[in-house]
């Protein structure tokens, strides 16, 4: 438990000393404390980047090519495929919780609505985050002999959510953070994570690029159509949980696939 909260702690550290310092550094050159779309794209690109570079360096997570030469494109493809379908269920259920805050809605407003800004939301977070909680943090916690598998994936899950430090997403990324600490657990890999957050994060770029309104909702979307909702919610569920359950199948770790 120890290890995961400090490497926690070193994620935190390295998105707000590096966010500060890129902050400092655009001041200085442009003169102004107006902070950019590019400039802010530009700072969480490099703060990323470095996550990933000192997890992998230190081994505090350790990735190795073991799993993909198994060839689990199955799973993989499953991984984005219930990504796809969770998009219209997360919303919908985000929809029926009371409003909460979106402390993060203007940063996150900057960076997706530059094409640019796809390469730190769309593929940098996704390695770097998967890196984090499931290569280093619940691969920690799922040593433990204190917790069930269960029971440090659930504490992943909750550390992932409450570090997005927005309220309005965090129900989401904990019902996430389940889901990529399941995959994480029965493959002992981060990549079917990272196929899913790749999908879900990509998905989220584009929607907001075709409907950049924040305050749209599902039967904004719709056109005010409550049947069309339900439809698409149902579709949606005929997606996903067998997509989940293709999962359950395919999933395996590398040394049980060569057994």
């Amino acid at each position: 438990m120890k290890k995961a909260i400090s490497y926690l702690l070193i994620f935190l550290g390295i998105q707000m000393v590096g966010g500060g310092i890129g902050n400092i550094v655009w001041q200085h050159f442009q003169g102004s404390p107006d902070v950019t779309p590019m400039q802010l794209i530009v700072t969480t690109a490099v703060v990323s980047t470095l996550t990933i570079a000192l997890f992998l360096l230190t081994r505090w997570s350790k990735v190795s090519p073991t799993w993909l030469r198994t060839r689990p494109w199955m799973v993989l493809a499953w991984s984005v495929v219930a990504a796809l379908g969770l998009i219209v269920p997360s919303m919908w259920l985000q929809e029926q919780m009371p409003e909460l805050p979106n402390w993060m809605n203007e940063e996150f407003d900057m960076i997706l609505q530059d094409r640019w800004g796809y390469v730190s939301i769309g593929l940098l977070a996704p390695l770097s985050e998967e890196i984090v909680f499931r290569g280093a943090i619940l691969r920690s916690l799922l040593q433990s002999q204190r917790l069930s598998v269960w029971g440090a994936i659930a504490i992943s899950a909750l550390l992932f959510a409450l570090t997005h430090l927005n309220p309005a997403q965090m129900p989401h990324a904990f019902a996430v953070g389940l889901l990529l600490g399941w995959m994480y657990w029965r493959t002992g890999s981060i990549l079917p994570g990272v196929a899913y957050h790749w999908a879900n994060n990509s998905v989220a770029y584009v929607l907001y690029n075709l409907y950049p309104d924040p305050d749209m909702k599902l039967i904004d979307l719709f056109k005010g159509s409550h049947l069309h909702v339900m439809m698409a919610l149902g579709f949606s569920l005929l997606i996903v949980l067998p997509a989940l359950y293709q999962l359950h199948l395919w999933m395996c770790r590398a040394d049980e696939k060569r057994g």
